[in-house]
């Protein structure tokens, strides 16, 4: 484990590396203890770095076997080897081949870096900087190699061996029980993409031909006797491709695309050129195993790891601060694909949720960092929603900004301009200028800053001269007087008591879109026969907080009357939330909640059976880490989640014969086959949402209602929404209900998953002791990183009531799960540290306990760079990003 104090790595001390590797032969011989790694590296000298500097090698707990430099053992004084590094003083100033064996246990790897053993599987994870764990390398990502791997193991113990590329040989070693198989990829990669994968594998195929006629045959690989369980992954591959084609041009590039499912892996999944590696959550699914969202996520991870094969692997980032321009862009790749095979409005809204409720802490906490970081010291710390999430809306704006039509140009012109090489976000930006003839130096500031701008709109309305204007300004917290304005795409629309003003205009607006690029900026509309309603920011138009003050019966026509979805449910949302923080300062919303649930009704009548999917999001109130997120300091989540609860049991009890109608009208007739597509899953989530409100307003119906949909459902998306109300509902019913189920899933570790999360969610104050008892439990190992997100991330990340207790128990719990995780895992430990992202924003008692845990995780001897740079972080102890 890597204990010593990290070096910072800034942005602005880029240099390129002062040797290239042109050319890897990589020949490992597995075994479970014992693996040889000979890796043959073609070196020469970079133009572009500097004459005769040393060979410096990463490595990472290696050890070295033998090195030859052109076929001759180096002498001892020729070079300098230590776990770490690997140095030639003074290399050759011509191209040369080093020849480097190391020996490598790969039991004995619990962090699942570089190569590692579970479950009898070989397997191999590189980002960020794993292959040094394989080899002595230049593992960075702008050090791009042709790769040939010849891989050996025992027949019986991995009949199946898989490397990137194709396949070009393979045979048994005569004379022994062992086999090999030989893998090409033509395309040159940086480390990071190096896979291979050997074990007793089933696998699932299907052919497919590319537009540009290329026969592929796609397979996914899974644990024996599963393979029926990857139809839906094979088929989301297919879907994938086509729609790659379709969308934006791109063609798969190699004979073989394989896909691989393993049960121990510290990420969702790695887009390793042509051999993709899956945690088996994201893959395995069937009626009985898997709900609607697990089957919505598989869909969406295969898309992103296979469209990574052109926004990541044939166009990589230069360094790891571009990692925005492969992950957020792909983000957003796989968030057009996700919303044309589901519903658009819905998807959108999803997304948003997943950005409120990860990203919008993150860049309001001690974790904040631009999405293009300025230096950091752990990079593993750094695949953020930041990166991520925000990373794909600086996509999505650059879309609306220049139009369909250049965006798609533009895409283009950056996968031909840069293929085969490490590009920068600027090398990104230029490909749009280019083709729109657009300056974005402006827009760039997106990429360089944190903290969420904060939009401030306030509308007035002449009715003698008919006109409409809004004024707006921005601000970005911590930004000093003198920061740049961003630039903010406001796509918007005016709304009246019957439907929407379409004969009112502005020459500001494009297209439906007001560009926002100055500090305080004015719109006026003209032919406006009535006083407005503004829908501002349609679709989430750009990642921002907005301030405008509005009635309640302004966001409720908006509600009825808005054509744009996204809007209609921030409608609802933002109504919710005055009820509930009204509540929490004292005010009597009685009136308010009556006028909403009516609204709610009315809605219901007119939108539920025809959009169920959608009526479901409109029913969910604004979670708790939201309503914290819109008080911003002093948060007490006790408060929160009583005044949340109290407005839930209003309308649940106002709702209650409608939502009693819905679930009987939205009952699947008996014999009923399951489907996992969009309109099937709508009506099941609309009937769980209705269950859910009968049940906070009545607990005894909603027990009976529970326990019985358990009994009588055919699918896990019905079984466990049962279950997740009953968990909610103290007594003997949920405790038997509960032990049911575990019984019944006994054989499937990912059904346990559920099961463990469902009781870590449980907000009451026994929930801290149950999490410590399930600790024990036959079935929880900490050395399975989905066991441990499931257990202590669903209590650290979804249950704030418990994980922020008053008497800080359950920050105390958490501490000791990391600080034990922490000797095995630092990287899994180090995600379940970013739970106390926003411990400064509470009341300060917790605040005052929350520190402690922090200070106390900090202090422990050996503390991993992963975890001590987070627990700095959170502190304020380490260096701004």
């Amino acid at each position: 484990m890597r204990t010593e104090t990290p070096p910072t790595v800034r942005l602005e001390d880029y240099r390129p590396s002062d040797h290239l590797i042109d050319r890897v032969e990589l020949d490992v011989r597995l075994d479970p203890h014992d693996t040889r790694v000979t890796a043959r590296l073609a070196i020469r000298p970079n133009p572009a770095g500097r004459p005769g500097a040393a060979l410096v090698l990463d490595g990472d707990d290696l050890r070295l076997v033998a090195l030859d430099l052109d076929g001759e053992p180096l002498a001892p004084a020729a070079f300098r080897v230590a776990p770490s590094a690997l140095t030639l003083p003074e290399p050759p100033q011509r191209p040369f081949t080093l020849t480097i064996e190391t020996r490598l246990d790969p039991t004995a790897n619990t962090k699942l870096m570089g190569l590692y053993r579970s479950n009898g599987v070989y397997c191999t994870q590189c980002e960020a900087d794993g292959f040094r764990r394989i080899t002595y390398f230049l593992d960075r990502p702008d050090v791009l190699a042709v790769y040939t791997t010849r891989i050996e193991a025992d027949a019986a113990q991995a009949p199946i061996l898989l490397g990137n590329g194709n396949n070009i040989e393979s045979g048994r070693i005569e004379g022994t029980d062992r086999h090999f198989s030989v893998w090409h990829d033509p395309h040159p990669k940086p480390a990071y993409l190096f896979a291979l994968v050997g074990g007793r594998l089933d696998r699932m195929t299907a052919p497919f031909t590319t537009m540009e006629g290329r026969a592929v045959e796609l397979a996914v690989y899974v644990e024996p006797g599963k393979a029926e369980r990857a139809a839906y992954a094979l088929d989301a591959v297919a879907r994938s491709m086509k729609w790659d084609e379709e969308v934006f041009g791109r063609a798969y590039d190699l004979d073989v695309f394989n896909v691989v499912a393993v049960s121990d892996f510290n990420m969702g999944a790695m887009e390793n050129k042509g051999l993709n590696i899956f945690n088996d959550k994201y893959v395995l699914a069937s009626p009985e195993t898997a709900t609607d969202a697990d089957y919505a996520a598989i869909e969406a991870i295969i898309a992103h790891e296979y469209f990574h094969n052109w926004s990541g692997n044939r166009v990589t980032c230069r360094d790891w601060f571009q990692l925005c321009l492969k992950e957020g862009l792909t983000v957003f790749r796989d968030q057009e694909f996700s919303s044309d095979m589901r519903s658009r409005d819905v998807h959108r809204i999803g997304e948003v949720r997943t950005l409120r409720a990860r990203q919008f802490p993150e860049d309001a906490g001690p974790l904040a960092h631009p999405v293009r970081p300025k230096q950091y010291a752990e990079i593993n710390n750094f695949y953020t929603a930041t990166v991520y999430e925000k990373g794909a809306e600086i996509v999505r704006m650059l879309r609306t900004l220049i139009g369909d039509t250049a965006f798609r140009a533009g895409m283009d012109r950056y996968f031909t301009d840069n293929d085969g090489t490490a590009a920068t976000v600027e090398d990104f930006l230029c490909a749009f200028e280019t083709e729109s003839g657009r300056d974005l130096a402006d827009f760039a500031e997106w990429y360089e800053r944190p903290g969420t701008p904060r939009v401030s709109v306030s509308g007035a309305y002449d009715a003698s001269q008919k006109t409409y204007r809004l004024d707006f300004r921005q601000t970005r917290p911590g930004a000093g007087a003198d920061a740049p304005p961003v630039v903010i795409p406001v796509r918007l629309g005016l709304i009246g008591e019957a439907g929407p003003l379409d004969g009112a205009t502005s020459p500001q607006v494009e297209d439906g879109v007001f560009v926002l690029d100055r500090p305080e900026a004015s719109l006026t509309f003209e032919n406006v026969t009535a006083a407005p309603v503004p829908s501002l920011f349609r679709g989430f138009s750009a990642p921002v907080r907005v301030d405008m003050a509005m009635a309640d019966a302004d966001r409720l026509t908006l509600l009825r009357h808005d054509t744009d979805g996204f809007n209609r449910w921030e409608a609802a949302q933002r109504v919710a939330a005055r009820l509930t923080t009204g509540a929490l300062r004292g005010e009597d919303t009685g009136a308010g909640a009556e006028a909403f649930a009516a609204a709610l009704g009315a809605f219901l009548d007119e939108r539920a059976l025809a959009d169920p999917a959608f009526a479901a999001l409109v029913l969910a109130l604004p979670s708790e880490s939201d309503l914290a997120d819109e008080i911003g300091i002093d948060i007490d989540p006790d408060a929160i989640f009583s005044a949340r609860r109290a407005l839930r049991v209003r309308l649940g009890a106002a709702l209650g014969p409608r939502l009693r109608a819905l679930r009987d009208a939205l009952a699947e007739p008996a014999g009923t086959t399951f489907s996992p597509d969009a309109a099937s899953a709508g009506r099941r989530a609309l009937r769980n949402a209705a269950l859910d409100l009968i049940a906070v307003a009545d607990p005894a119906e909603g027990t009976a209602l529970a326990g019985a949909q358990i009994a009588s459902a055919t699918n896990m998306t019905d079984r466990l929404a049962g279950l997740s109300t009953l968990a909610l509902l103290p007594g003997e019913p949920r405790e038997s209900a509960l032990a049911a189920f575990a019984e019944l899933y006994a054989d499937e570790p990912l059904v346990l998953d559920k099961w463990f999360a469902i009781q870590a969610m449980i907000p009451e104050d026994g929930t801290v002791e149950r999490v410590r008892r399930l600790q024990t439990h036959p079935a929880f190992a900490m050395t399975n990183p989905n066991r441990v997100r499931s257990l202590v991330g669903s209590f650290a990340l979804a249950n704030p009531t418990q994980f922020n207790r008053a008497d800080g128990a359950g920050f105390a719990l958490v501490a000791e799960s990391v600080l034990a995780l922490d000797r095995t895992n630092p990287q899994v430990a180090a995600r379940l540290m970013t739970a106390f992202g926003p411990w400064r924003r509470l009341e300060p008692g917790r605040r005052a306990a929350a520190d402690a845990a922090l200070r106390r995780i900090l202090a422990t001897p050996g503390l991993s760079r992963d975890v001590a740079d987070i627990a700095g972080r959170s502190l304020g102890d380490s260096l701004t990003v």
